[in-house]
């Protein structure tokens, strides 16, 4: 599951006002979440043929340029002013260093088994909120914790030979999501969401153009120009349609929704690549769907 977007904090909710149209919310975040497996689809195809680096620069530019054009169409300027721009450089640090473990997850794992592992971030988030951060959490998010990632050791099957080495890519990855997430918490409610994707949007962009001297290759296939086109084209369009989203309803509300993303991903796996998960990687799927949606269950309750 790309990130990027926002997300629920540890509790499973943002401060913020909410406008009405849930339905309209669920088909919103469901499109996202297409573009997103889309998205990764597109990474896992052409990325035997581009160095790592040069493919997430082209993400990024071409994102932030099209996000950009959206957002100073709809909200003018003052979209650009920040009163957190220490909070937005360490989201975009944070950001880069998570794109690029996912890119590099993508290219070693099977899409389904790859976008569930993801999709265990916010049960790791509600980890570091208890032991760190303070905020109390419930016996039952305690059950639901050690359900995903439960679920997610019968994907990775730690000791077996499904994936070796590669593991150190999902597990790098599962790690600054966390962090990534936690700040994008912490940000909620004091920040435009379109404020904070530009400057999210541009840093990244920023960061990763001064190394690209040292990763630039020429590219004569306009196949591969399009794809890493596609790909910015995707994110940006993932990107928005979950601001939409969360702008007319609860996180609480579309959270479960959220896992779409991997029944997506394992319809392109199949289609594409004819993968389909064995046994254990669909037990460990389901695992973490349940868990993740009991969750969302949980804090409708708790807030009621």
């Amino acid at each position: 599951m790309t990130p990027g977007g926002p997300r629920p904090g540890p509790g499973g909710a943002a401060p913020g006002p909410r406008a009405g149209g849930a339905l309209a919310g669920i088909a919103l975040v469901v499109a996202a979440c297409a573009c997103f497996a889309l998205l990764d689809l597109t990474t896992k195809a052409i990325g035997s043929d581009l160095p790592v680096l040069m493919m997430l620069w082209a993400r990024y530019l071409f994102h932030t340029l099209l996000t950009t054009a959206f957002v100073l169409h709809r909200e003018g300027r003052q979209a650009l002013r920040t009163t957190q721009p220490r909070f937005q450089a360490l989201r975009a640090v944070l950001f880069v260093a998570m794109s690029l473990f996912a890119l590099l997850s993508i290219l070693h794992m099977p899409l389904a088994e790859f976008t569930a592992i993801v999709a265990t971030t916010p049960l790791c988030v509600t980890v570091v909120a208890a032991l760190w951060l303070g905020f109390r959490v419930s016996p039952a998010r305690w059950v639901l914790v050690a359900v995903g990632l439960a679920g997610t050791l019968a994907i990775i099957r730690p000791g077996g030979q499904a994936f070796g080495w590669a593991l150190v890519w999902p597990l790098c990855l599962l790690a600054t999501g966390t962090g990534y997430q936690v700040i994008s918490s912490r940000m909620a409610g004091r920040e435009s969401p379109a404020t904070t994707q530009l400057y999210t949007g541009w840093i990244a962009t920023a960061l990763v153009s001064l190394v690209m001297p040292f990763a630039w290759v020429s590219i004569h296939d306009p196949w591969l120009w399009l794809g890493m086109f596609l790909m910015g084209l995707l994110s940006a369009c993932g990107h928005m349609l979950l601001m939409q989203a969360y702008a007319r309803t609860t996180p609480v509300t579309l959270a479960p929704f959220l896992y779409s993303q991997i029944g997506f991903a394992m319809l392109a796996g199949w289609l594409v690549y004819r993968h389909v998960p064995d046994s254990w990687s669909l037990a460990g799927i389901g695992a973490i769907v349940l868990s993740g949606a009991a969750s969302a269950w949980l804090t409708v309750r708790e807030r009621r």
